[in-house]
């Protein structure tokens, strides 16, 4: 269906629902070869399970067979459950001092042994403004969770060169190098992402065991419905106060509400206000979302990633049909380091 070239790299989301491919020619300006989208109920955990390892590599292997990929080289990303993630600020000092101190540091906010982990880091705000200091995000990945997903991609026949968090991959496909302060909600099918961006960078991410089907469910008790109806009253009606359904979907929305406001509340006892919401997610799909939080004073926008990319005008209307559920996968994608 597309063109490809030497420099396409495939950006791959394993979520906890399904898997998002999204393939990318790195020119002046980035072509999206390629896409593709399938449901997965095989996880893959800390655990070494041989079978849920083969039966994910055979799915991810016959999306990338469907979709036409051409490229090997890949970026992915962790799933925020799996990955310990936080942003430290450091004195300034030469790269050898700086992993010591980050060394030192992880061990207050990883709660695993060092030698259990894939430790790494990265300078992530160096400004002026900072003084003799530096802002630092720090991520560990339990090494079995490492393994696991290198058998799945080895098993695949692909070639994953980095792996890194939602939240970089977000910010790179939403926002790309403006320096703006938002916050970033990725409402996906069993969790949700709560991302707070400052001048551009990632402050602080942190993650809710709720989504999508969180609310199906709920929709499914409150009416004594089947989890197919509800699916689609929730797709129909959403949380309209025109609808019978806010009753049942709010509680689930208000704890994502809740949490965002305590992040905000960080944000301003730092002096600094962000600028807008973005909404991304399958989950962000939900009929009057956008108006649920305009009460926390800030402008609310659905995130769009395809601005960040060229693509087939032929595939325009599917492709925006799917745009929310593809953030991560375009972000990875759009990686030049690998």
């Amino acid at each position: 269906m597309f063109f490809a070239k030497k420099k396409s790299i495939l950006g791959v989301d394993i979520g906890t629902s399904n898997i998002k491919i999204v393939q990318v020619t790195h020119q002046d300006t980035p072509i999206l070869d390629t896409y593709g989208i399938v449901n997965t109920s095989y996880q893959i955990g800390i655990k070494n399970d041989a079978q849920a390892t083969q039966q994910m590599a055979g799915v991810l292997r016959s999306l990338v067979d469907r979709a036409g990929v051409t490229a090997k080289r890949c970026v992915i990303s962790f799933p925020n459950s799996a990955v310990f993630s936080s942003v430290v600020q450091l004195p300034k000092m030469n790269e050898k001092e700086l992993a010591s101190a980050v060394e030192f540091e992880a061990k207050k906010y990883v709660p695993l042994a060092l030698s259990e982990v894939d430790l790494s880091w990265s300078i992530v705000n160096d400004v002026p403004g900072l003084g003799n200091t530096v802002k630092v995000l720090l991520t560990a990945v339990p090494k079995q969770i490492t393994k696991n997903y290198m058998e799945v991609f080895e098993l695949a026949g692909l070639n994953p060169e980095v792996g890194e968090i939602e939240a970089l991959a977000l910010i790179r496909a939403l926002i790309g190098n403006v320096p703006i302060n938002c916050v970033i909600i990725d409402i996906g099918a069993r969790s949700t992402g709560l991302n707070i961006i400052e001048n551009g960078f990632l402050r602080l991410s942190r993650n809710l065991s709720i989504g999508g089907d969180t609310i199906t469910d709920k929709i499914a008790q409150t009416l004594n419905v089947s989890i197919f109806r509800a699916e689609q009253f929730k797709k129909d009606f959403g949380v309209s106060n025109a609808t019978f359904l806010p009753d049942a979907i709010r509680p689930v929305l208000n704890v994502i509400k809740t949490e965002v406001k305590q992040l905000l509340n960080i944000y301003n006892s730092q002096k600094a206000r962000p600028e807008k919401i973005l909404l991304v997610g399958g989950g962000s799909n939900l009929p009057g979302l956008q108006e649920f939080f305009s009460d926390l004073d800030l402008k609310v926008e659905l995130g769009n990633p395809l601005k960040t990319v060229t693509y087939s005008q032929q595939a325009a209307p599917v492709l925006q049909r799917y745009s929310l559920s593809l953030p991560i996968a375009i972000g990875l994608a759009l990686r030049n380091e690998t």
